[in-house]
């Protein structure tokens, strides 16, 4: 309801005023009003009041049943019946919500919604309540549980919501949109702009959306496109309520008159049929509510704000005898409703009571309600009798005190383990068939699914034998390659650990819901490209930023260059805004090392895909190579002069960046038992742990800590046989390794590959468990209990700037953040003067204790803080997976969300969920098995220049040879740009490309029919076009580079691409052949300088070649042509309808597509009067769709019809275009 024009001593009311209210009772409120309200003791009694004798009530007369206290003294803002239980909600101007059962109205539940704001709406679902507030909407269960809370921002003033159908909301108030919300995604889906001050009131029909506004005016709007089809100037000063019903719309409102804002006695009634006003209904009361009842007729309830009530017909006159009064404790009425049923109505008045109106003695709220579920009652004073003779009887129903002592039936495992004495004793069900599984279709927690006639009928064998351990194993259940929600049995991993996989439907990844999985503005990885199980690494070297910006700052000409491919994969995960990346272009350039296939990191789609590869070793191979490999890249080019350390030469001749960052000097001494030592000195990249000797076999619990294992693993000794210069023979020699230099980064694999290290791992997390429970000394809490513990440290840290005795207000850790930790947060690493090195783990403690800066007063200390935990994830389901803790910098934040804080983060592939710090180092040796270790030098940013220079240059767009041997200028179907040709910001260019398939789609045909996609075909980019936008030469291509490729094509889609076999072969093709690396620079230079690309289904272009685009430099006439819910068209219909062009006739040529893109594009610049005129452009595609409906969407055979739209561009012109092209290459 629109509170304006009200009596002016509401909009005075706050909730300040709330605490001088005095909660008593008023002296005429029936006593039954209090039911459940508590009142001040010192308040009047009870018992001094008379009780009000019952009504009775007359059969079709509306009369007051019952009445009953909300809140006391605090207004009703709305009222509400439920549209699914017998129940009554009222919410206040306090923010809180009472629900009233029955027409007895017995308070069934009430619980605070907002903490400052009044409720303005209330909406019934089948699972919930809809609450909404003036920035808030909170959807909560009819107990008081929240489902979801959705904010809203906090410039929003809302007043109104309407639920279009069961999963869909409209949500308007005082601004210039209504927003449309997907209840089942909790997101914001449409924004509608609406006129200002905005809308208050919204009905629905099966016609039109009626909305209110404040002005006084009722529009009509479209039920697909939210835009205004009619408009009702119904009041001069405000709109109060209306109603619709059938083909009449009722409204009441205020009129401007000398002296401001007065209620008008006149309804305006509309016939919606003729879209015009009939003959004003005139009543004898200030109408603030108004209600269609249609029973027998259509009537229309009246209501003002003084309680008075009159019924009339809207077409009819209004009879002054069908007025009756309703009672209000205040002296306003706030709130009116009517049920479902029209036999009960609904007031709520000012002093925070409800009246109940009803025309039948017993009324129900529903014609047809369910049942509503109450509380249990407690059974501990009434407990039933046990018969211990009922096998079934469960012994829950006797209540057990709380103890800590140890319960009789806690026995020890051994005795609990069932002897196999008979088959009953030691035989399980054994696990569902798998084909069962597999075709399984569910309907709500029920599965059907076909027989699939393996076993017969009735019968179900049973193993006799334990001696197969891997019986209940989850490896018996295979699971269907698209996966469920759900596992059929309890599983350790936890969900955001699972390997998450993507769903495809006939869309392909459109509508998939990526926002699910990753509510951060980081970008994920795609992982179902070969060889991606190295995305979590990917990530890892992506948010170290010296390397990040040393990645991105190369270019060099090799065709397959892993550190130019990163750099480019690094560039799209900066532009992207929370949308994940794939890294084909790079792993593409991977699968072409041989180094790579050597150490055998390339996984066939088979291994990868059943988890047949041991992934914790593959990824610390991995993560050899590729350190390796960025070095042998890097050295290769001069180091950027943008690039060195400050105050220095960045690293020595022929070293790398890679190798100051990574490389640790050290060397090797090998002495001889005859007393003979060699020195030689290398370096190395990263180190392996090396556990101690026998560790597994020690089962005392032996404390290591894991600075000395660390240490033992750097500066290893070792007995190995070994050539003697002096004996001139292989002889036993000790082996030592010392450090002459530390890295900046120092990368550890932690080569858990057994159950040896697990265990080693294992026994000294729980030692470190007990030893730190000893040294709190019973301090230890439970997790909510240390959370509280850190809120009030953080309050006393900002009023106090004195800490006192540091080591007293060390904060005491939870159990949970204590448990299976053995890893440091830092360590401590100094260089001594005969070459030796000290370790040692760096708490909290020790900085407090010494300082920030102590570690670099000395020389030769550094502290090493963890940035990132690599982990593999043990799930036999899946194969397991492995994912990333990433310790993301300020410098990320900064960029990506505008503030500057750190914070550890879980990547799983394109799953993105902030962490506990303390979950990247909790390794459950059970399912969570460390592989690699990021330690980073204190303040590691600070010592480079971290500034990106774009390395690439115009020169990539000029000329260049093709790879084609057999190539002829009179093959060219291009001309390139000359310098004063070079494209500026905003100039348009006009793009196509055509694709080749490498890998077919995988699927499946599920039980009932439908098509399900395990894994998407495997495109490879084969040609792209651009063609100038502006200029004389416009439409004339620049770019028409066929890609040469080294893998195999399975389909080369000639009758979609154009392109047949031999077109990209370099010893036969004749056409411009290139490199995919060559064309990519030319588009990345298109985009960085600031081009608009105009094509027809761009998206899809440029997610096969792998590029991330700003969505301000895409102009897709796919989506220029397309109305909202409708189908898209194609770029041939488009063509015929509006250029009178018959395009693609036997094949696509991607010249001719994106001229016809440009060319289109231009068509819709001159019917939207280049974007002021939308409605105009709007009804030429209702044309447009109209016509396609009639036609099928199929263009007419030539000669057959004739385009509805004028010739644009003819075949004359076009050969001309390509005659011009052929010349002026000529004349190059």
């Amino acid at each position: 309801m629109n509170f304006e024009g009200l009596d002016p001593g509401l909009a005075e009311f706050a909730s300040a005023m709330h605490s001088t209210l005095d909660p008593v009772l008023d002296a005429h409120l029936n006593p039954s009003l209090l039911q459940n309200v508590e009142l001040d003791p010192e308040g009047v009694a009870l018992e001094a009041l008379p009780v009000q004798e019952s009504v009775h009530i007359m059969e079709g007369v509306y009369s007051e049943l019952h009445s009953v206290v909300a809140e006391v003294g605090v207004p009703v803002s709305v009222s509400h019946f439920d549209l699914h239980e017998e129940m009554l909600w009222v919410g206040s101007h306090g923010g809180h919500a009472t629900s009233f059962f029955g027409p007895a109205l017995e308070r069934y539940s009430s619980f605070q919604v907002n903490g400052s704001d009044d409720i303005r709406q209330i909406q019934s679902l089948e699972n919930g309540i809809l609450f909404l507030t003036k920035n808030n909407l909170k959807y909560m269960a009819r107990g008081g549980l929240i489902i979801f809370d959705y904010l809203l921002d906090e410039s929003e003033d809302m007043h109104s919501l309407l639920l279009t159908d069961s999963s869909t909301l409209l949500v308007g108030g005082l601004q210039n949109h209504v927003l449309e919300i997907d209840l089942n995604t909790v997101q914001e889906t449409q924004k509608y702009a609406v006129e200002i001050p905005g809308v208050t009131i919204m009905r629905q029909t099966n016609r039109f959306f009626f909305c209110g506004h404040t002005s006084g005016k009722v529009s009509l709007r479209d039920l697909r496109s939210f835009k205004v089809e009619h408009e009702f100037d119904a009041f001069s000063g405000s709109l109060s309520d209306f109603d619709v019903h059938g083909n009449l719309l009722a409204a009441c409102g205020f009129s401007s008159r000398l002296t401001g804002l007065a209620c008008d006695r006149f309804l305006k009634v509309y016939d919606l049929r003729m879209m015009r006003a009939i003959t004003p209904l005139q009543v004898h009361v200030d109408p603030a509510f108004l209600r269609f009842i249609p029973t027998y007729t259509s009537r229309l309830a009246i209501i003002s704000q003084s309680g008075q009530c009159q019924f009339c017909e809207p077409t009819g006159l209004a009879n002054p005898a069908d007025i009756f009064h309703v009672n209000p404790v205040g002296p306003l009425l706030m709130t009116f409703d009517v049920s479902a049923s029209k036999q009960a109505l609904a007031f709520g008045d000012s002093e925070g009571c409800v009246h109940l109106w009803t025309d039948s003695p017993e009324p129900s709220f529903n014609p047809y309600s369910r049942e509503t579920e109450f509380a249990l009652p407690c059974l501990v004073d009434s407990l039933p009798p046990l018969d211990w003779s009922q096998d079934l009887l469960p012994l829950s129903l006797i209540p057990v005190p709380l103890t800590t002592d140890t319960l009789l039936s806690d026995w020890p495992a051994a005795n609990s383990a069932p002897a196999p004495r008979t088959i009953l004793d030691c035989r399980r069900a054994p696990p569902v068939d798998a084909e069962i599984l597999r075709t399984m279709k569910k309907v709500g927690f029920i599965g059907y699914a076909p027989n699939p006639r393996t076993r017969l009928r009735n019968q179900i064998p049973y193993r006799l034998k334990e001696s197969d351990s891997e019986f209940d194993s989850f490896s018996q259940v295979t699971e269907s390659p698209i996966g469920r929600e759900e596992e059929p049995h309890l599983h350790m991993v936890s969900k955001k650990y699972r390997k998450v996989t993507i769903k495809y439907s006939k869309l392909g990844l459109e509508d998939f819901d990526f926002k699910h999985y990753n509510k951060t503005l980081f970008a994920g990885l795609e992982p179902h490209i070969p060889n991606a199980y190295c995305n979590c690494m990917i990530q890892v070297l992506y948010f170290l930023e010296p390397v990040r910006c040393l990645i991105q700052n190369h270019l060099c000409q090799k065709e397959f260059c892993l550190a130019c491919e990163l750099g480019f994969l690094f560039h799209m995960l900066d532009l992207s805004r929370g949308d994940p990346c794939q890294g084909s272009n790079f792993l593409r350039a991977f699968r072409t090392i041989p180094e790579a296939s050597a150490l055998g990191l390339i996984l066939a789609d088979s291994d990868e895909a059943s988890g047949k590869g041991n992934l914790a070793r593959l990824i610390q191979r991995w993560n050899r190579f590729i350190l390796t490999q960025l070095h042998q890249d890097m050295q290769e080019l001069e180091v950027p002069q943008a690039y060195r350390v400050a105050g220095g030469s960045f690293c020595s001749s022929g070293d790398s960046v890679i190798g100051q960052l990574f490389n640790c000097e050290v060397e090797n001494c090998s002495l001889c038992r005859c007393g003979s030592e060699t020195v030689r000195a290398s370096s190395t990249l990263l180190f392996t742990l090396s556990y101690p000797e026998g560790s597994n076999c020690d089962k005392t619990g032996k404390n290591y800590d894991f600075a000395q294992v660390l240490k033992r693993s750097i500066c290893l000794e070792q007995n190995t046989q070994a050539w003697c210069d002096n004996c001139e023979k292989y002889q036993p020699t000790i082996q030592t390794r010392n450090i002459r230099h530390l890295p900046d980064i120092l990368v550890i694999n932690c080569e858990v590959n057994s159950s040896k290290e697990a265990d080693f791992w294992r026994i000294q997390a729980e030692v470190a468990f007990k030893m730190s429970v000893k040294k709190h000394g019973g301090e230890i809490k439970n997790k909510e209990f240390a959370l509280a513990d850190r809120a009030s440290f953080q309050f006393f840290c900002t009023d106090r700037k004195d800490l006192g005795n540091p080591e007293g207000l060390l904060l005491c850790p939870s159990i949970e953040e204590l448990k299976n930790v053995w890893l440091p947060f830092s360590i401590r690493m100094k260089m001594t003067k005969n070459k030796g090195l000290d370790v040692c783990n760096w708490t909290d403690g020790d900085e407090m204790q010494w300082g920030p800066a102590r570690a670099e007063e000395e020389h030769g200390v550094y502290v090493y803080d963890l940035m990132a935990t690599v982990v593999h994830i043990l799930d036999s389901r899946t194969g397991g997976s492995l994912v990333a803790h990433i310790k993301v910098g300020e410098t990320y934040h900064q960029r990506k969300e505008g503030v500057t804080h750190q914070q550890w983060y879980l990547f799983n592939d394109f799953l993105i969920e902030p962490i506990d710090k303390h979950e990247a180092v909790q390794f459950d040796m059970n399912w969570k098995v460390p592989a690699i270790l990021y330690y980073v030098k204190r303040n590691l940013n600070s010592r480079y220049n971290l500034n990106i220079k774009n390395p690439i240059e115009a020169s990539v767009l000029l000329a260049e040879a093709s790879l084609a041997r057999k190539q002829r200028k009179t093959h060219t179907t291009f001309i390139p740009l000359m310098l004063n040709e070079m494209p500026q910001v905003g100039d348009l260019v006009g793009l196509d490309a055509e694709f080749v398939t490498l890998n077919e789609e995988e699927a499946e045909l599920r039980s009932d029919g439908t098509k399900s996609t395990i894994k998407p075909s495997q495109m490879s980019v084969a040609r792209i076009t651009c063609v100038r936008g502006q200029g004389p030469n416009e439409g004339i291509p620049f770019i028409d580079d066929y890609i040469s490729t080294q893998e195999q094509v399975v389909d080369y889609l000639t009758q979609y691409s154009g392109i047949k076999p031999g077109d990209l072969d370099a010893k036969i093709s004749s056409k411009h052949l290139t490199t995919l690396k060559s064309t990519y620079l030319k588009l990345r230079f298109l985009i960085d300088i600031g081009v608009k690309f105009v094509g027809h289904g761009l998206q899809k272009d440029f997610r096969v070649i792998n590029l991330m685009v700003p969505k301000d430099q895409v102009l897709d006439t796919v989506y220029l042509f397309h109305m909202p819910r409708k189908r898209m068209i194609s770029l041939r219909f488009l063509a015929w309808y509006f250029l009178d062009l018959k395009i693609q006739g036997e094949t696509h040529d991607s010249i001719e597509d994106a001229r016809t893109a440009l060319q289109l594009y231009r068509k819709y610049l001159e019917l939207s009067k280049n974007g002021t005129e939308p409605e105009s452009f709007h009804k030429v595609l209702k044309g447009l769709y109209e016509k396609g409906r009639k036609m099928d969407w199929k263009v007419p055979e030539p000669e057959s019809q004739t385009s509805p739209k004028s010739k644009a561009w003819d075949g004359t012109r076009e050969t001309e275009l390509d005659a011009a092209v052929f010349s002026s290459v000529l004349a190059l």
